[in-house]
């Protein structure tokens, strides 16, 4: 894949973005609630599948480098065995889903952005949760059924999430049809 100088900016961008939500936070045990969900979906939505995974893949590399990127300030190679890193890993797959969406759909009004979001949350989602049961149980060894997983993964988040997903359902058509007129995105 050939990516241009102004791609490199975009996606650079956005994974910055993706990391100042981390910061943006409401702390709760086990998986803060971020903004982090937000920037991702608006990555996919603006980027396209490969821009939109590849700021998401850089963010997450960033902070298992050891930058201090993720919710509450974490970082490192050791942040793997956190229970909310499966969502970070489910950040790459949406934002991919999102943009491949986006990009079969063509022109979205806020309807269908709102799906593709929803759409994308759920990946979210499926890669999460089995990641946080997994580590739950593995590495912190806490104990937890599939249904614990969901109720401490998935049911804190669910609305915050979905008034995130409509944020960005508003926002979005505008935002891409005036950055396809500039060419800024395709």
């Amino acid at each position: 894949m050939k990516i241009s100088t102004k791609d490199m900016i975009l996606v650079a961008l956005f994974a910055a973005l993706t990391a100042i939500g981390a910061y943006i936070t409401i702390p709760i045990p086990t998986v803060p609630i971020t903004l982090q969900f937000l920037f991702c979906a608006f990555a996919g939505i603006i980027l396209g599948s490969k821009l939109g995974a590849l700021s998401q893949l850089i963010y997450v590399l960033i902070g298992l480098a050891g930058l201090p990127v993720f919710a509450g300030g974490g970082g490192g190679i050791g942040y793997i065995y956190k229970p909310s890193f499966g969502y970070l890993i489910g950040f790459i797959l949406t934002a991919f889903i999102i943009g491949y969406l986006r990009e079969k759909l063509g022109n979205i009004n806020v309807l269908k952005a709102f799906i593709i979001t929803v759409i994308g949350l759920v990946a979210t989602y499926i890669v999460g949760v089995p990641y946080l049961h997994y580590a739950l149980n593995n590495y912190l060894n806490v104990t937890t059924t599939w249904s614990g997983a969901i109720k401490i993964g998935v049911i804190p988040f669910v609305l915050g999430d979905l008034i995130k997903c409509f944020i960005v359902a508003v926002i979005a058509p505008t935002v891409v049809k005036t950055l396809k007129r500039q060419r800024i995105i395709l």
